[in-house]
């Protein structure tokens, strides 16, 4: 096995990931495909924790815009996280991994309670933990979270996963074909220049904590593999250029 670059890592699987290319939902294949990369970067012997969102669900911005109050739009939110969570630990299971679902929500029927020292004894065992719930708090997105959790569990490296996007752009690439994809660009950078990673809440959590954040596909093949190499791939986004 190659000597990989992060030993311990937090992939952050954004909603609408899950859905492939269906409009709304989780589509099967999908999860396996990405259920198998994960796979595959365990048996490297990397630690992987998860953070997935809750978009391919419910999405609370909008129900928000159709007048729901806030904070209910939020909750909802989180629990949309927590069926993801379920059915990707669900397939893991499938693929032989053994995985540990932990929700900052208290849903004990289904879940563990979110107890960082647990999580990292379930790492150092490895196992996957997959974190649902958010921050458990309303007006964070599961961004804030992952970037959170990333920093509690001593995460080398945070692994952004965006639907069908390869990387950082100068705007969006699926409705600019003029826009430029970044290789490496500077937290700061990102901050001042208002680009899509993540909420500015959520890079400002890594800024100060000097977190490395790879932006990438992770659909293509080996794509999650080479990030743990160290190849290039996706966006780098750091405190140094």
């Amino acid at each position: 096995m190659p000597e990989t670059k992060y030993k311990r890592v937090l992939l952050k699987i954004s909603g609408e990931a899950l859905s492939g290319k269906l409009r709304y939902g989780i589509d099967t294949p999908t999860l396996t495909r990405i259920a198998r990369q994960i796979k595959n970067v365990i048996e490297m012997g990397v630690r992987v924790a998860i953070v997935v969102g809750g978009g391919n669900i419910w999405r609370g911005a909008e129900a928000e815009a159709d007048g729901m109050e806030r904070v209910t739009a939020d909750y909802a939110g989180m629990l949309a996280t927590v069926i993801n969570a379920l059915a990707l630990q669900d397939i893991l299971e499938r693929e032989k991994v053994i995985t540990r679902t932990q929700s900052a929500l208290e849903i004990n029927k289904v879940a563990e309670p979110y107890i960082r020292r647990r999580a990292i004894q379930h790492l150092e065992k490895g196992r996957v933990v997959i974190f649902a719930g958010g921050t458990g708090n309303p007006y964070m997105t599961a961004d804030t979270a992952a970037a959170l959790r990333a920093i509690e569990i001593g995460a080398e490296v945070l692994l952004m996963t965006k639907n069908n996007v390869d990387g950082i752009y100068t705007a969006d690439p699926r409705k600019d074909p003029s826009a430029k994809k970044f290789d490496k660009i500077t937290h700061l950078e990102a901050l001042n220049r208002r680009l899509e990673v993540m909420d500015a809440t959520a890079l400002s959590l890594c800024l100060d904590n000097k977190l490395p954040i790879i932006v990438f596909n992770l659909e293509a093949n080996r794509s999650m593999e080479k990030a743990v190499l160290g190849e290039p791939i996706g966006t780098l986004v750091s405190s140094e250029n």
